[in-house]
């Protein structure tokens, strides 16, 4: 989810930094939404960036942002996620091979209309839903094959 997402939000203009606090962001929240939301209203403002708080929308999609070192990032939770934390949860379970996922996420966004990535139904209904199995299977068994272990 976090690639695609990811890439979802490169495609829409963001720089690279901020799409990986995007995805991360993202795969967070979906995730969160999944097992069903717990506790108040809303997620927590992070303390040491509240001067700098504010919404962000990536087409229909919202979420919260910070702007930390000239970037704009993402919050959930009070929890800034950072390209570094992208780079650590994500890139590092691709064993060498985030490269090549990296450039077929980005093909794939490229083949879809801007409405369809604007919209988070449409994203999930026609791009991300039809390949998550395919692709997880595909880019694990990749980073399977160049793994130390393996």
């Amino acid at each position: 989810m976090a690639t695609l997402q990811a890439a979802r939000a490169k495609t829409l203009g963001l720089r690279l930094a901020s799409a990986q606090s995007w995805g991360l962001n993202r795969a967070i929240y979906y995730a969160a939404a999944k097992r069903g939301f717990k506790g108040g209203a809303g997620p927590a403002k992070p303390k040491k960036y509240t001067a700098t708080f504010g919404e962000f929308s990536l087409g229909a999609d919202k979420a919260y942002k910070v702007s930390a070192g000239g970037k704009t990032l993402f919050t959930i939770g009070g929890e800034i996620q950072r390209p570094e934390d992208f780079r650590k949860q994500i890139v590092r379970r691709f064993a060498g091979t985030f490269r090549e996922a990296w450039e077929e996420a980005g093909r794939i966004m490229h083949a879809y209309p801007t409405a369809v990535l604007e919209s988070p139904q449409q994203f999930y209904l026609q791009v991300y839903r039809p390949r998550r199995d395919v692709l997880a299977a595909k880019w694990t068994e990749r980073a399977a094959k160049t793994s130390p272990t393996a």
